[in-house]
């Protein structure tokens, strides 16, 4: 698939707000600083499109993108940053929270994890969570340029294998680098094929 048009469309902090439900939508989440902006703006060839910053925690609302005039992309707040009020972080949450809960035209989520480090307790958390209420969702593993080929495969093993001790089986996973443009077509010909298959009520 090709993108060829991609437009920021409305920020918002509640799920009550957004823009009517009648297109597929793709969300993308994960710890703050983990690089949603940016793999963004490399799916979509825009580097100004989502607002990216050198300080974790900028992505504060749920902000929309519609993509070649037909279906939108989702950027999520961040979750786990620890420099914001508890107060700040349950408002995070429970929008976070009703968005993928509530939006009825969420297709897939797309859980972003730090290919740098080990399993973290919170993604591993936050997708058994996900699992729980039935919210699909894919792996996305970032700044794979920062490893070898041999720590890339390393990285998604471990989180299969840790997962496994709970899961029957490991959701899918992408391995990605916004820097490099690694992966791209992997996940743009996989929400294709999701928008070939699942079909919308209008």
């Amino acid at each position: 698939m090709d993108i060829v048009k991609a437009e920021f469309v409305m920020s918002n902090s509640t799920v009550a707000k957004c823009p009517a439900p009648n297109r597929h939508e793709y969300a993308f989440i994960g710890r703050s600083n983990v690089g949603k902006s940016s793999l963004i703006n490399m799916l979509t060839n825009n580097k100004k499109l989502a607002k990216t910053a050198t300080r974790p925690g900028k992505t504060q609302l749920i902000n929309h993108f519609l993509i070649n005039d037909s279906w939108y992309m989702v950027d999520l707040p961040g979750y786990g940053y620890a420099r914001t009020s508890e107060e700040l972080r349950r408002q995070f949450e429970k929008m976070i929270c009703d968005y993928i809960l509530k939006r009825e035209n969420l297709i897939c989520l797309f859980v972003l994890i730090d290919s740098r480090h080990e399993p973290q307790k919170i993604d591993l958390e936050f997708m058994e969570w996900l699992g729980e209420n039935g919210v699909p969702f894919v792996m996305v593993f970032t700044k794979a340029d920062k490893l070898t080929t041999t720590q890339r495969l390393n990285c998604i093993d471990n989180y299969h294998r840790t997962m496994l001790d709970t899961w029957e089986s490991t959701p899918l996973a992408f391995m990605t680098s916004a820097e490099k443009h690694l992966g791209r077509e992997e996940l743009l010909n996989y929400i294709d094929g999701l928008n070939r298959m699942v079909k919308l009520e209008r």
